[in-house]
């Protein structure tokens, strides 16, 4: 065999040199295109962190909102009929640069004050000498100012677009609907209740539906307004609301607020009074004693007979009637007469024990249960829940509820006695109506419609009648706690009374008296016409047709009232 050649043997070590270096120079490739990606991507990091760093600190700096181009949109908020309430727009704001200010600093101050007057130019010329790096001119500004202002051609005041939240209906249901601070939070309202739902971008494209109808919140906004007008009060409040799914239809709060330019509003009109306010409920407030008392056997019978004498002595305290009978009467009449004397001796039968339980069920006792955050504490004798606390109690004096409560109270009362808390979400397939909890027979709530259909045609409410729509209810006239020479009045009405389909509660605080009252300041006076001219106005509205020969059946009734009183 043959010795291989020297040619041969020198090829083999030649080959695994080239491939050798053939790899090293591949490493070397790979470390160096590994290096660029990591200085690129370093390069990148250092960018993002430096347009973040500007938005938040930098020539925004001055500003409130932080990073405002960084505000999420937010869903639409429409009514029960699809009408929007609240949207994100794209708005223009101007701003201020101090020290990007190029021109003479005292006529631009000039110009600024002559096109923004809310300023005038020696404010802007110091803000402009302040040496800041950002001031907030005007947002939301309008496109003839925002073009004057770029006329100026001064580049340190900027002109940028960012989200705002705007209300096309301006005050229509502001206390329900709410506004956002500058950050585009939810502040209160609708707005502070769905905050995350309505900011998240899983949710907000979906417009939030509520319950209010923007036709039946007109026209409950306009009467209350008129009447807090003629009778010089310093606020109001008002509710619709359907008894039997528990939806609110119409809730207002006076002093109106404008939830585009919320922050220029006052306290006084930012307070809801509907859901936050409380208010002693006065005479509005007998109608549950009396169907307390029926549900526990107090009473057996509308001609059940009570002494009724000009006044009642109870521990200490003198109780009155306004209409006072010095004689013996009847439930009937009790309620027709609103009879403080006679619900008194009512109550006293009932007992604390079982006044408490009731008002424990109808929500009484606790805040109520609205999807809102603004809602006030309830106020009631508490620990010392006596006899004579529980008789005050019984004619609507010594507890203080919002006016929710009261609409919420009435609901269950005619609804055939299930207590369902309201809502301000449309009920549909997605928001079902609560099973909510019995807290009356369904025979109470039956005979308690003749007899609040009573107190309208008879009684103290006649001026709440609606011709045709069948109105019952109760007038309610308070004393307020730290001042006992105001008044809070207030009716609670449901309608149609043969069959009852809707609350409306309506109230006035501090009314004062006309010559078109002689004199007197009461419920039947002054809020009562309110209920009439509403119901009137929202009844064709909800399908409710006027029928003069439809009626409660008042033969319940009216053979338990005096003769003479008829």
């Amino acid at each position: 065999m043959n010795a291989p050649t020297s040619a041969l043997v020198a090829q083999r070590p030649e080959r695994l040199r080239l491939v050798g270096q053939r790899r090293q120079i591949l490493a070397i490739m790979h470390q160096r295109l590994m290096f660029g990606m990591l200085v690129y991507a370093g390069v990148i990091a250092l960018i993002v962190a430096r347009i973040l760093f500007l938005a938040a600190f930098g020539d925004h700096a001055g500003r409130k909102v932080g990073i405002t181009a960084l505000i999420p949109e937010r869903g639409d908020i429409v009514d029960r009929d699809g009408q929007p309430l609240a949207r994100t727009i794209d708005a223009w704001t101007i701003g201020m640069h101090p020290n990007k200010v190029i021109g003479d600093k005292l006529d631009i101050a000039r110009a600024l004050a002559r096109l923004m007057p809310e300023r005038d130019a020696a404010t802007y010329h110091a803000m402009l000498r302040s040496g800041r790096n950002f001031f907030y001119l005007r947002r939301r500004a309008p496109p003839e100012l925002v073009q004057a202002v770029n006329a100026l051609g001064e580049p340190g005041l900027s002109l940028d677009r960012e989200p705002d939240r705007l209300y096309p209906q301006t005050s229509l249901a502001a206390h329900v609907i709410g506004y956002t601070d500058v950050d585009g939070r939810g502040n209160a309202g609708i707005e502070r209740a769905f905050d995350e739902r309505l900011s998240d971008p899983a949710t907000r494209s979906e417009p939030l539906t509520l319950s209010i109808s923007s036709r039946l919140q007109q026209a409950l906004e306009h009467e209350l307004l008129a009447a807090m007008t003629e009778f010089s009060a310093i606020g109001a409040a008002g509710i619709v609301m359907d008894i039997h799914t528990g939806e609110v239809l119409a809730m207002t709060s006076l002093p109106q607020l404008n939830p585009n330019a919320a922050g220029q509003g006052s306290e006084e009109a930012r307070f809801n009074r509907a859901t936050l306010g409380i208010y002693e409920l006065g005479s509005t407030y007998k109608p549950f004693t009396v169907a307390m008392a029926m549900d526990s056997g107090v009473i057996k019978s509308l001609g059940q007979i009570y002494h009724c004498p000009n006044q009642l002595q109870v521990a200490g305290r003198t109780i009155n009637d306004t209409h006072p009978f010095g004689r013996s009467c009847t439930v009937a009449e009790i309620m027709k007469e609103s009879s403080n004397i006679g619900t008194a001796q009512i109550a006293a039968q009932i007992g604390s024990s079982r006044q408490r339980e009731f008002l424990d069920k109808m929500g009484f006792l606790s805040p109520i249960a609205i999807e809102l955050k603004e809602r006030g504490r309830t106020l009631n004798p508490g620990k010392n829940w006596n006899q004579i606390e529980t008789m005050t109690v019984g004619y609507g004096h010594g507890i203080a509820v919002t006016p929710l409560h009261l609409a919420t109270g009435y609901a269950t009362l005619f609804n055939g006695g299930i207590y369902r808390p309201p809502t301000l979400i449309k009920v549909d397939r997605t928001h079902p109506v609560s099973a909510g909890r019995r807290v009356f027979s369904e025979d109470t709530s039956y005979k308690m419609r003749s007899l609040l259909r009573l107190v309208v045609t008879h009684g103290t409410g006649r001026k709440a009648d609606a011709p045709g729509y069948r109105v019952g209810g109760k007038t309610g006239s308070a004393e307020k706690y730290h001042n006992r020479s105001l008044m809070v009045t207030s009716f609670a009405g449901v309608f149609p009374m043969d069959e009852p389909r809707y609350v409306i509660v309506a109230m006035l605080d501090e009314p004062k008296a006309t010559a078109k009252t002689y004199g007197f300041r009461t419920a039947g006076w002054n809020v009562a016409p309110v209920i009439s001219r509403t119901v009137s106005r929202i009844a064709p509205m909800l399908e409710v047709r006027p029928d003069k020969k439809r009626e409660a059946n008042l033969a319940e009734v009216l053979p338990f009232v005096n003769a003479t009183e008829r």
